[in-house]
């Protein structure tokens, strides 16, 4: 009876494992596998274009306020904008080197690829402040000039002399070329920075003027002054002559091999944004080629 339960028992178990295996034999056959999904990646976030731009302080005035100049791009190719020579009296010409200043910062993509955009939007910042003051009532003149009471254009080396013009008024030059110290920074800074070519905003005219000392206009200034006057509708002027003018950093630039314009905006109280984005971006593409 013992012998016989041993058996059994062995025979049971044989049969578990046989039961065991077809059955594992079984599923495996009959279920197809399960499929785990994937765990996709995240999908990488766009590329957000970031405005870069450089603000730096190239100098203080008389006053000791600083004057500064923004960059914006890595090219190989500098150019050079420049607001507020006349401070208060134009203070415009201000206002449109902030607005320029604001659309590169939002759309760097406008710079071409191997330019460097400068952009000094007040190089007489006493006269600019004289214009924010909201008690004292400066005349013109007062806005115009530097704390020294020096025209700021007429204190650069072309053809300086102690004493120029303006609307037939005798104004002071200061006591020698870059005797000021907005004079000063701006030479500086063109020494820096070797600008392939210059705008330099003022009002009012409605022109854009080549700029010349002794040796004649530059090619590549005639080029400059057509490139900005077409793009942005203005009208344009070989040489000023409407009184004579000496020591203008415009015909300093020519002096030293720099074409240079100076575009007279048409109002004296609008940036006349439109006519001089187009006139900007139109500059940029003339010394990208």
């Amino acid at each position: 009876m013992t012998e016989l339960t041993q058996i059994q028992k062995a025979l049971l178990l044989l049969a578990l494992v046989l039961f065991g295996a077809l059955t594992i034999w079984f599923f495996t056959r009959s279920t197809p596998p399960v499929e785990i999904p994937a765990v996709e990646e995240p999908a990488p976030e766009p590329a957000v274009l970031v405005a870069t731009s450089t603000q730096t302080v190239i100098g203080t005035s008389v006053e000791n306020r600083p004057i500064e100049s923004y960059t914006f791009g890595t090219g190989d190719v500098d150019v050079l904008f420049v607001g507020g020579v006349h401070g208060g009296y134009e203070w415009n010409s201000i206002d449109l080197a902030y607005a320029m200043i604001d659309e590169f910062q939002m759309a760097p993509e406008l710079i071409p690829e191997n330019i460097t955009v400068h952009i000094i939007p007040a190089l007489n910042p006493d006269g600019y402040a004289k214009h924010l003051d909201p008690v004292t009532n400066y005349t013109d003149a007062a806005k115009r000039f530097n704390a020294n009471g020096v025209d700021l254009n007429r204190n650069f080396d072309c053809k300086w002399a102690p004493e120029s013009s303006w609307r037939g008024q005798t104004v002071s030059a200061g006591t020698a070329a870059f005797s000021e110290p907005e004079a000063q920074a701006l030479q500086d800074y063109v020494a820096k920075t070797t600008p392939a070519g210059a705008v330099f905003w003022h009002s009012v005219a409605n022109n854009v003027y080549a700029s010349e000392c002794e040796n004649g206009i530059l090619p590549m200034t005639l080029a400059l002054m057509n490139t900005y006057a077409e793009a942005g509708n203005y009208g344009k002027v070989e040489k000023f002559d409407a009184y004579p003018i000496t020591g203008d950093a415009e015909g300093w630039l020519a002096s030293i091999g720099i074409p240079a314009v100076t575009v007279e905006l048409e109002t004296r109280d609008s940036i006349e944004w439109t006519r001089n984005k187009a006139g900007t971006l139109a500059t940029l593409e003339l010394f990208s080629q």
